[in-house]
């Protein structure tokens, strides 16, 4: 044995830099989670279609949606318009191709006037062909009186 200084070996020293890796992946996981809920929130207004047999998704083409809720307020691509707003959006969609179609969705409880309100504001703009969107009947279980001819 040697006398002498020992030599100490000095304790680890704290790291003074942030650790980057887990606020990636926080931030990865909340990029996720938007992409996957932002198309869910493109389509709020809720409808109540009504139902009808033979109902089935038209061809493509262009078309321009109009959606009219319980409460009789008319939407056109899911932003509400008033009576001004949605007659020069259907000139506009009419000026850049005369055969588009309106794609109607009116919930089941709007009064019939509300709807023949905005089907003239879409031939005055001169839009003729409406397509009136519904749900597909709902097949009747077998014995009851909607199945039987």
């Amino acid at each position: 044995m040697a006398f002498g200084r020992l030599e100490r070996t000095s304790a680890p020293q704290p790291m003074s830099d942030i650790n980057m890796t887990p606020l990636v992946d926080v931030m990865l996981v909340l990029v996720v989670i938007f992409i996957l809920t932002a198309p869910l929130l493109a389509g709020s207004i809720r409808l109540d279609l009504p139902r009808a047999e033979g109902t089935a998704p038209g061809s493509p083409g262009e078309s321009i949606a109009v959606a009219i809720d319980a409460a009789g307020q008319v939407f056109v691509g899911g932003e509400p318009v008033d009576g001004a707003a949605l007659a020069e959006r259907l000139r506009g969609a009419a000026a850049r191709r005369p055969d588009t179609e309106v794609q109607l969705r009116a919930d089941a409880g709007v009064p019939y006037g509300r709807v023949v309100e905005v089907m003239g504001a879409a031939h005055a703009a001169g839009l003729h062909r409406i397509g009136f969107v519904a749900e597909p009947q709902a097949a009747a279980p077998p014995g009851s009186a909607a199945s039987r001819p």
